[in-house]
């Protein structure tokens, strides 16, 4: 209830007030603070991805700014020499303007980010974007193979299917399929997704099975103890090779896993965003997810 009530008032609370709450697990509003984030993690041997914040635009005019400036964030990436690679949200490119267009515009980013040897996550939506985003990796994938990679969530309950389809439909391209698995934390109705919390456990895990034991990269993105000790065992039980699958989590958030994943010698990356929409981000993301309070509220005291 005490979440509840705070994420609902966020959006009404002075900006500097959410700033204290939001500062450790967004990097800041501009590509300098972010790297200088990343190099942090780098030097714990963690790696990292970045995320340009802001997701829903008003015109394609907005799609295209947004294209220039990843590509400003890739060369200063390559610039610095991090072990970074960079997620991005279609409909800041217009996926739901344009999707002709969207397309094009991010083609344009793989593009560059392949010149620069840079990996290109390409972030899962709300459930209005769920097929256009797959159609748009398996398009994309055709060209850049292992520069391009696609999230899906365990609590929709199309997720396992969708997987079984891409495995399917991948069939022309020489490099297996880049897949993060999360829980998902957009809100959806319950005949699109699951809202039992020990429902969304078991189709993560079951997901994860499925992605493990056909050959899927797995980013395993939770910060769910249980769940990371349970895909523990299924990398054992399947002797997947380290290079074959990698932990992600959000910056600043659960550090004391975070160390704990590092520790036992597995990938770990760290989900690191950064804009001047971080005010926007951070009220959408606590009011989605009230729980997450907790864990801002621990990163205050505990640096992440």
């Amino acid at each position: 209830m005490i979440n509840k009530l705070i994420a609902n008032t966020l959006p009404y609370m002075p900006k500097k007030a959410v700033w204290i709450l939001s500062k450790r697990y967004v990097a800041g509003k501009g590509i300098a603070d972010a790297i200088s984030v990343v190099k942090r993690l780098n030097k714990r041997g963690i790696k990292a991805s970045v995320d340009l914040l802001g997701e829903f635009i008003s015109n394609m005019d907005e799609a295209e700014k947004n294209m220039h400036q990843y590509i400003e964030i890739i060369s200063e990436l390559a610039k610095h020499d991090v072990d970074c690679n960079l997620s991005l949200k279609p409909t800041s490119f217009g996926l739901l303007i344009d999707s002709a267009k969207c397309y094009s515009l991010i083609r344009q980013v793989l593009a560059y980010a392949s010149l620069k040897e840079k990996f290109v996550r390409i972030d899962m939506e709300d459930s209005q974007c769920t097929s256009l985003e797959i159609d748009l990796y398996l398009k994309l994938k055709e060209e850049f193979q292992e520069n391009v990679g696609l999230v899906v969530q365990a609590y929709l309950k199309r997720t396992y299917n969708d997987l079984s389809d891409m495995l399917l439909q991948a069939h022309s391209v020489t490099t297996p399929l880049n897949l993060r698995i999360c829980k998902g934390i957009y809100i959806e109705p319950a005949y699109l997704a699951y809202k039992d919390f020990h429902q969304v456990r078991h189709h993560f895990l079951e997901d994860l099975d499925l992605m493990l034991k056909n050959g899927i990269y797995a980013a395993i993105a939770t910060h769910d103890p249980f769940l990371v000790c349970e895909s523990f065992e299924l990398i054992r039980r399947y002797g997947v090779p380290k290079e074959k699958y990698e932990f992600q989590m959000l910056y600043g958030v659960a550090p004391s896993l975070r160390n704990k994943i590092a520790d036992s010698g597995h990938n770990l990356r760290v989900y690191v965003p950064f804009g001047k929409d971080w005010f926007g981000y951070c009220s959408r993301r606590i009011k989605e997810n009230p729980k997450m309070v907790n864990d801002i509220v621990k990163a205050l005291f505990v640096r992440g």
